[in-house]
Formats: structure tokens, C-alpha cells, sequence
């Protein structure tokens, strides 16, 4: 194979053997023209970069379009396939022995069937192509919780994007050394052919194999396929949790630092709360993560968490000056990591990235996510709902100095968090550990557009897991029970709800920037600064332990947020059930108990 530009192997690299035999057995199915090692060294990402472009000019492969420097610095556009613009579920695989194991939160092959179906379609899949070979970390590389991974792709954009979003280069193979342990991972986009795409994930083996996609959380395996589905199994077989959650310091005026973690599904806010600017005064937010969280048991029996990744994947419809200032300046600061927008608009006058929320009216001259000249009379959107951006964290203003810490942050508090339009309140703490995982488990959100299939509907959602645990989410359950009993300090739990509505359809609670009066009085509770009231589903505020100063909230309207509606909540109770039943006899009996008390909490 073919010699590559700089990056490529050279006799004397470093080099573990397993892996360098893995690389030379998965080129041998796939048959490259080339094979290129990546070093995540800047020069070699510039020329990586500038290949895209030609693709882009030569065509069909819209790898990269290079954007107006003086709006967003060293930013490119990518736009993906018409039929590749979100997670594709439904295609998505754990492939456990045992289906039992896999669990019904899972579609389920055989391992031995699904690797033989993989061989045929990677069988000759890179011709004409370049296979990168990508050694990346996932935490700081000198970390005890970091996991060294290998992932080969055929997708400059695949690559430039890995190096954003994880810690990239050499550094890996030293970590691995003669080691046969470490996560691979293989893809290709394949002929980006629906019908022929398949990400699946074999637990067992520490392996991903993905084919027939370029989006994101397809094609960067060290997104949700490795960092929550594998690392979910991992954590279960090794004592720890992976999950999805953003990890965030809140310092009060005192100087005191709370860190917490939120679940919250896709497209919720969980990105404009890990970076929220405060609207009280005195009080800031340290970013750590928006997205995964690898939490670990400390020595002295708290929760610890680290932020796997390096980067951000966000959502760009709905981020602005107004909604996320923070990540605005994220996404205009300039370090030499490239900033990526997948699937945004394209303003012509000015050659920027544009996307519904930016600003009030889209440019008069502008592109689609598709390329075409925008007609309001023939479609809705410019952006596609789910379009993203892909940015270095190391540009985000409101970073924490703790975030390269590799004993990671203790946790004192935990939100989980949805899109419900009634019955969920503001916030509500809950008993104790045990509570808090039963009310985690029930959790339930109104479907989004990051991922295909119906939107607008509730979907159980628990623990913001239900598309990454990567085994039976009744063990799942518990793991999370077992984790608690190993704990001399567990962290709060609580649930918030910024969606809930009036009888007119419209939100009652301001969010956004607002949100952070509910996250201060989570610091408060955990601080013990304020009493609750306890009520069937849990401790709620007192209005009055609210710092609601300089909000314009009727006293009514605020008082709706906290109604617990006893048929709403017998209705709740009905779907949560016929949610559990899926699960059988595996489901843990501490989390069915507590249907009961509920129910004779709310009969009182």
C-alpha cells in the first residue's frame, strides 16, 4: 500500500504489535489504495483540512467549504448525505451472546452472524481510498480512568472531526505499549446506502464496526458508540458508570465550587445549561462537559468524574447571543484546533455558517443545508434541525481549570432532566440514593429530531440512556443500585423540567439563562442553606428559598410549576409500568416497591 502525506508509518514508529496486527488484518478486508497514521499533529490536520477542500471543489464528496474567517475563525462547512443527517437507532446494535443480556432497550444479533454479515459488506469497501488509522485517548492521558482506542475510517471528515473531539495522536500507542488492550473500532461510509448501514458494537470484544453513514454519532466511534455503549459495559464489569451528562462547576459569591452532573436526552438544553452565564450576580459556572461523563468511585468514597472527550458536538439550530452566549464565543475564539459546521445554512453575501435562531430572519441570499438556493415557499428549514457544530473545548471562555485534572471533579449533586409538557415539575429533589435512581429510571422526554423516527411524542428515557446502555438496562438499574451502596457520600439526586405548559400551549418557565435560580438552589439543598417540603414524588422548594429577584413570574404561574396532579401522576405511573414490563423479572425489586408507596402517597 501506498505511501500517504505526513502522518503516514514509518519503520522505528512506536507501535503496539497487537495493534499494528489489528490495522494490517482490517486493511487486508477493506483494501485501501493507502493507509495513513494519524499523528493529531496541527500541520498534519491543516493538510488534512486542505484535502477536504479539493474534494469539495472536484466533487461529490462536500467534504469541506472554507468559511469566512472574520465570522468564525478556521471554520469549514461539511454537509453530509440527504439520508445521513442524524443517529440511525434502528440500525443500531449490541451484539451480546445472549439476547437476554442485550436487553429489549437494544436491537440484538448474534456475534458470530453479525461480524460474518459486517465481512461482506467492509469486503473491498476502501478501493480508490485512504484508510486513516486514528489513535486517540479518551480522558486525559494521565488519568487512571482514560481508555486508549485505535479507530480506521475512510472519511477526512471522520478524522479532522476525531481530532476536535478526543485527545488524538502518538501519545496512545505509548499508552497502549505491548498491551492487546485497547478499543478498536472500524468504519467506513461505505456507499452511504440506508439500506446497507449498520453500526454495531460487540461489548465483549471492545469492538465497534460501523459502515454506510458519515454523520456523527455513526462515524465518530469514540462519540456514543465507545464512550457509552462499550464503556457502559465496561463500567459495569469494572465498577464504574459511563454516562450521558455534562459535567459543570457552580461557584457561588463566596468562591465555593459545586460541581454536578445533568442527564438530559438530546436537543434539551443540556449544552446551554453546561456553560449557562448566571443571571444572579456573584455566581459563575466552570464547563467541564456537555455531553459524557466517566464517573468513578474515589478513595474517599464520593463520586469523581472526568469529561472522556475534547471537544463539543452541538446542536446548531437554537444556538445564539441570546440562548448560549458562551458557546457563540466558543464557536468565534481561535485556538488551532478547526471549528466544523455540519449541515447549517450558507449565507452567500458574507460566506458564514447560518442556522434557524441566529438571528430573526435568515440572509437574504442563502444556501440550504443541501446546497440549494433557500425558497421559504417550498421549505421550512434552512439548517437541518439536527445540524451541528464540532469545536475544540479548549475555545470555550467559561472552560474549568480543573478540566484536565486527571482524578476528574467530585460529584455533589446529579439532575436528570427532559421536554415534558405537563405532570414533571420545575425541580424536585429526591429521598435518597435509591429514590433518586427509581425516579431517574422513569424518566420520560418528548422525542426531538436527533435521531430519526417520530418527534413530539414521550419516550421513556431513563436516565437519559435508553439509546447507549450498552447491555440490559434492568442491570443497568442495578449497577446504578450497587454503585449507591459503595458510596460513604452519595450525591443529591434531583429532576427538572424546563418544558412544562400552560392550558395555552406556551412554556411557563423563561429557561435558558433563567435556569440557573433552579441550579442554585440545587447548590443550596446540597449546602443545606434551605429547607424542602416533602411531597409523594419527592422534595420540592418552598417558593419563598427561590431567588427569583428581578424575574417577572406571576405568583400563580410559579406556583404551577411545583402542581402535582394526582390523575396525571396515576396516568404516569401507568406508562412507567408498561415501560418496566419489557424488562421482566431482571428488573430490581427496590425499584418496583416504589410504585406502591407513590401510589399511596398520592391516595393520602
Amino acid at each position: 500500500m501506498g505511501a500517504d502525506i505526513p502522518g503516514d508509518h514509518k519503520e522505528g514508529d512506536l507501535m503496539s504489535s497487537a495493534v499494528e496486527i489489528w490495522v494490517e488484518e482490517q486493511a487486508r478486508l477493506t483494501k485501501p489504495d493507502r493507509v495513513h497514521w494519524v499523528r493529531g499533529e496541527r500541520h498534519e490536520i491543516e493538510e488534512l483540512v486542505e484535502r477536504g477542500i479539493k474534494e469539495e471543489k472536484t466533487g461529490p464528496h462536500n467534504t469541506f467549504r472554507e468559511l469566512n474567517p472574520k465570522f468564525f475563525p478556521n471554520s469549514f462547512l461539511h454537509r453530509s448525505h440527504p439520508l445521513d443527517v442524524a443517529r440511525t437507532e434502528q440500525l443500531t446494535f449490541v451484539c451480546l451472546p445472549n439476547k437476554e443480556d442485550a436487553g429489549p432497550n437494544n436491537n440484538w444479533m448474534e456475534p458470530k452472524e453479525a461480524k460474518e454479515m459486517l465481512r461482506g459488506l467492509f469486503d473491498g469497501c476502501m478501493r480508490g481510498r485512504t484508510l486513516y488509522v486514528i489513535p486517540y485517548m479518551m480522558g486525559h492521558p494521565q488519568s487512571p480512568y482514560a481508555k486508549p482506542c485505535i479507530q480506521i475510517t475512510d472519511s477526512i471528515y471522520v478524522v479532522v472531526s476525531m481530532c476536535i473531539m478526543t485527545r488524538a495522536g502518538e501519545q496512545t500507542l505509548k499508552r497502549i505499549g505491548s498491551s492487546e488492550e485497547f478499543v478498536r473500532g472500524l468504519h467506513s461510509i461505505g456507499e452511504l446506502d440506508p439500506q446497507k448501514r449498520f453500526i454495531m458494537h460487540f461489548p465483549q470484544d471492545n469492538l465497534v464496526m460501523s459502515i454506510g453513514s458519515g454523520y456523527g454519532g455513526n462515524a465518530l466511534l469514540g462519540k456514543k458508540c465507545f464512550s457509552l455503549r462499550i464503556a457502559s459495559y465496561l463500567g459495569r464489569r469494572e465498577g464504574w458508570l459511563a454516562e450521558h451528562m455534562i459535567i459543570m462547576g457552580v461557584e457561588d459569591p463566596e468562591g465555593e465550587i459545586t460541581y454536578i452532573l445533568g442527564a438530559f436526552p438530546s436537543a434539551c438544553g443540556k449544552t446551554n445549561l453546561a456553560m449557562i452565564e448566571p443571571v444572579l450576580e456573584g455566581y459563575k459556572v466552570h464547563t467541564l462537559g456537555d455531553d459524557i461523563a466517566w464517573i468513578n468511585i474515589g478513595p474517599d468514597g464520593r463520586l469523581y468524574a472526568i469529561n472522556p472527550e475534547l471537544g463539543f458536538f452541538g446542536v446548531a439550530p437554537g444556538t445564539s447571543y441570546k440562548t448560549n452566549p458562551n458557546m457563540m464565543r466558543t464557536l468565534e475564539n481561535d485556538r488551532w484546533y478547526p471549528t466544523l459546521f455540519t449541515n447549517t445554512g450558507l449565507d452567500l453575501d458574507t460566506n458564514a455558517p447560518w442556522w434557524e435562531g441566529l438571528s430573526d430572519e435568515p440572509p437574504a441570499k442563502v444556501l440550504d443545508w443541501q446546497g440549494n438556493p433557500f425558497d421559504p415557499a417550498t421549505s421550512k428549514f434552512v439548517a437541518h434541525p439536527n445540524s451541528r457544530f464540532t469545536v475544540s473545548l479548549y475555545n470555550c471562555p467559561t472552560l474549568s481549570k480543573e478540566f484536565d485534572n486527571p482524578a476528574g471533579v467530585p460529584v455533589s449533586a446529579i439532575i436528570f432532566g427532559g421536554r415534558r409538557s405537563d405532570t414533571i415539575p420545575l425541580v424536585c429533589e429526591a429521598f435518597d440514593w435509591e429514590h433518586g435512581v427509581f425516579k431517574a429510571s422513569t424518566n420520560g422526554s418528548e422525542t426531538t429530531t436527533a435521531a430519526i423516527g417520530q418527534v413530539g411524542i414521550v419516550r421513556r428515557d431513563p436516565m437519559a440512556m435508553l439509546p447507549f446502555t450498552g447491555y440490559n438496562m434492568a442491570d443497568y438499574f442495578s449497577h446504578w443500585l450497587s454503585i449507591g451502596k459503595r458510596l460513604s457520600n452519595p450525591p443529591k439526586i434531583f429532576s427538572v423540567n424546563w418544558f412544562k405548559k400552560d392550558t395555552a400551549g406556551r412554556f411557563v418557565w423563561p429557561g435558558f439563562r433563567e435556569n440557573s435560580r433552579v441550579v442554585k438552589w440545587i447548590v443550596d439543598r446540597v449546602k443545606d442553606r434551605v429547607p424542602a417540603r416533602e411531597t409523594p414524588i419527592g422534595l420540592l422548594p418552598r417558593i419563598q428559598d427561590m431567588d427569583l429577584e428581578g424575574l417577572s413570574l406571576p405568583r400563580e404561574a410559579m406556583e404551577s410549576l411545583f402542581e402535582i396532579d394526582a390523575e396525571q401522576w396515576k396516568r404516569e405511573i401507568e406508562e412507567v409500568e408498561g415501560f418496566y414490563a419489557r424488562f421482566g423479572e431482571r428488573l430490581p425489586a427496590e425499584l418496583r416497591a416504589h410504585f406502591e408507596r407513590l401510589r399511596a402517597s398520592l391516595a393520602k
